[in-house]
Parts: C-alpha cells; sequence; structure tokens
C-alpha cells in the first residue's frame, strides 16, 4: 500500500522517461545489452527499470515503483539488481533522479585509476575530479556504501571494474551529462596512453569554471 500522496496513476510521464532513457542509453551504445538502469525518486517512492529486460520492448507499465526500503508497491516485474543502489543514493542525498551506464570510456578507466583528475575543464560539470568507487558485487550493500561515498560533493562517480553513475535532480538533464562524463574519461585515457605527464587543473580553475557553465548556453530562435 502506498505511503505517499501522489496517486500511482499519475506516475506515468516519470515512468516513461525512464524507458526513453533507457532506450536512448542503448541506442548510443552507453550500455551493453540489459546492463545499466535508470530510476526516479518521487517523494517517498521510487521508480526504476526492471532487471534482464530488452530496452527495445520496455513499456511504461514495467518500470516498478517501490518505497526507500525496497518493498514493491506497484511492480509486475523484479527489479534492477541495482535497486540497493539507488535507494543508498537517494537516502544519503536529495537527489531526485540516477542513471547507471556500462559506455566503454568510463568502464575501461575505472579499471586502471582511483580518480579520473581535471585533465579537462569539463570535470566541473560534476564538481570537480570523479572518484572511482572501490570494486564490489553487483547488486550488494557494498557497492551501495562505496559508491554513495565516492559520489560525495559530486555528481558523478566511477564503479570500479563496472561502470559509472550519474545523479541529479531530473533524469534528462542527467542524460545529457551522460556523454560529457564519457569524453573526459576518453580523453583521459588517450591522455595516458601517450606516456607523458597529464596536465590537470587545479581546483580554482574548476571552481571558475563552474560558475561560468552554470550560465552557459541559450535557445535557438524559431524560423
Amino acid at each position: 500500500m502506498s505511503t505517499s500522496s501522489t496517486p500511482d496513476l499519475e506516475l506515468g510521464c516519470e515512468r516513461q522517461q525512464i524507458v526513453d532513457a533507457c532506450q536512448t542509453l542503448s541506442r548510443t551504445r552507453l550500455v551493453v545489452g540489459t546492463a545499466g538502469n535508470v530510476s526516479i525518486r518521487v517523494g517517498d517512492r521510487v521508480l526504476i527499470s526492471p532487471s534482464g529486460v530488452d530496452y527495445e520492448a520496455m513499456s511504461a507499465r514495467d518500470i516498478g515503483i517501490h518505497d526507500l526500503d525496497g518493498r514493491p508497491i506497484d511492480a509486475v516485474l523484479q527489479p534492477s539488481s541495482e535497486l540497493p543502489l539507488h535507494l543508498a543514493i537517494y537516502r544519503a542525498t536529495s537527489h531526485t533522479a540516477i542513471i547507471h551506464t556500462h559506455a566503454a570510456a568510463s568502464t575501461a578507466l575505472s579499471t586502471v585509476t582511483d580518480v579520473v583528475p581535471a585533465s579537462h575543464y569539463y570535470t566541473a560539470m560534476f564538481g570537480g575530479p570523479v572518484r572511482v568507487a572501490p570494486y564490489a558485487t553487483f547488486g550488494t550493500e557494498r557497492l551501495a556504501r562505496n559508491v554513495t561515498e565516492a559520489l560525495h560533493e559530486r555528481t558523478a562517480a566511477l564503479m570500479g571494474n563496472h561502470g559509472a553513475v550519474l545523479v541529479g535532480a531530473a533524469v534528462p538533464k542527467i542524460l545529457a551529462l551522460v556523454p560529457y562524463l564519457e569524453y573526459i574519461c576518453d580523453v583521459q585515457l588517450r591522455a595516458m596512453a601517450s606516456g607523458a605527464p597529464v596536465r590537470e587543473l587545479d581546483d580554482d580553475e574548476i571552481k571558475l569554471v563552474a560558475t561560468k557553465l552554470a550560465n552557459y548556453g541559450q535557445k535557438a530562435t524559431k524560423s
């Protein structure tokens, strides 16, 4: 029984957002097969993609709703195995959306470093150097703890020998940032492969860039 004041029938938009995001991740090769997962928190409920369902065949009805303890409220399928990770992040932060990817560059980098340094100013988009959470078996509370700690004062973290996780206020905004995280990971990998010392930007520069990026962008005019 739901403990939230929002009727389940009003969550169709959020469920569809998750489906759309999963399909975008798949089509852009930011996940492999049915790997990765997406969730949204609405009050005291968490909507999350199901486990092992083909993204192209997924429908809004397949997106389950659970409480903050993981108990199903309205779920026809088993939730993602990473539900404990999503719940841990929601309990520890004010974020209301999470995307977990298995993209190639970020996953590769997670196997060789403990942090993605500020080798590119896009690092400012995520609050500074992106930490790599120590490896733990998928779906475990240990992994959830490791990633939650790595996300402290950051909006992205790599998961050691696994993938990446990004957090924020809304799925569309996070989805738009996924390619930027993949880009800085690819840049760092290529720089490391050169064998030359990798120049890093200092904290003051990253803070300055973060301020500039906060007001960056404008809408195109309509013809």
